[in-house]
């Protein structure tokens, strides 16, 4: 194995990406390919032909990191947890390191992509990140010191599956959410929830890019900018509880949802009202890798 290579993998819910890097942080090689839906085997069959087209390609066996949406579990080494859920009560980890006969490091997108972004991303430097995904699902990780925080039940950063705080009457008890619970997080903040909640209001059905995009067309769509504005005061009262029990010098947004450039202005104008301190000097940021945080993360696993 050559360590001064390193592969990772993004399994995404729409696209698998893996990528090579040198030590150095530059990158060997890039590819996407869809990922299959709702079929556990054919997810692993991609993920070993991934790696080895790679290694032919860079003529080098790499260490291999992963970053996929749930987590194993401490207990019993299966998946759980994850929005891709044909994965959920699967070895993945055993069952990709007996396919390509070496071991594979496996961690929760969430937390790669926190990894990537405090090791020389948005939050490089920072003594203390939290990282947020926006996107499908809305999951987080803690980064302290450099290291990514796992925790003793492989949940750390979990936030996606706590209640909406602060809640209003007409937000209870809220959407069911595949975790078998109402109200999550997720179900308000991720784009499906965005996409969810401007049709409940007004009727159209719109993906969350163009509802953010009508919100600031010249004129604003005044629906949309409605919908943009409840989604902000949701997010500022979500990253608030955050703050107050973690207390970040950085979050650092992910996901497709952290395109959207009007959050970095309107939600740390917002959080304020429900962070418990006189002023807040966190500071929100927008991602420096993009959608690549992830499986740069995922290498820097190794």
């Amino acid at each position: 194995m050559n360590p001064a290579i390193r592969i990772g993998i993004d399994l995404g819910g729409t696209k698998t990406e893996i990528a090579a890097f040198a030590t150095n942080g530059a990158t060997l090689l890039r590819r996407r390919e869809p990922t299959p839906s709702g079929d556990y085997e054919a997810t692993l069959a991609l993920i070993a032909t991934l790696v080895d087209d790679a290694e032919r390609q860079l003529r080098a066996t790499a260490t291999i990191g992963l970053g996929t949406p749930g987590a194993l579990s401490p207990a019993t080494g299966v998946m759980r947890n994850s929005n891709s859920t044909c994965l959920n009560q699967r070895p993945l980890k055993a069952d990709l390191q007996r396919r390509l006969g070496r071991e594979v490091r496996l961690a929760n997108d969430a937390n790669c992509f926190s990894l990537s972004e405090a090791v020389d991303g948005a939050a490089a430097g920072a003594a203390s990140v939290f990282g947020v995904i926006l996107g499908t699902g809305v999951g987080g990780g803690i980064v302290i010191g450099g290291k990514v925080i796992d925790g003793p039940n492989a949940i750390t950063g979990e936030w996606g599956h706590n209640p909406l705080p602060w809640p209003t009457d007409d937000e209870r008890p809220g959407d069911a959410c595949y975790c078998g619970k109402h109200g999550c997080i997720e179900t308000f903040l991720s784009g499906p929830g965005l996409t969810r909640d401007h049709a409940r209001s007004c009727g159209e059905t719109l993906a969350a890019a163009e509802i953010a995009a009508r919100s600031v067309n010249d004129p604003p769509d005044p629906r949309a900018a409605q919908t943009m504005t409840r989604y902000e005061e949701r997010l500022a009262r979500a990253l608030a509880s955050i703050i107050n029990v973690l207390d970040p010098e950085v979050i650092v947004l992910g996901g497709g949802l952290s395109n959207i450039e009007r959050l970095y202005t309107n939600v740390p104008a917002l959080w304020g009202k429900w962070v418990f301190s006189d002023a807040v000097r966190t500071r929100l940021a927008r991602n420096r890798h993009g959608d690549s945080s992830g499986v740069r993360g995922a290498a820097w696993l190794w």
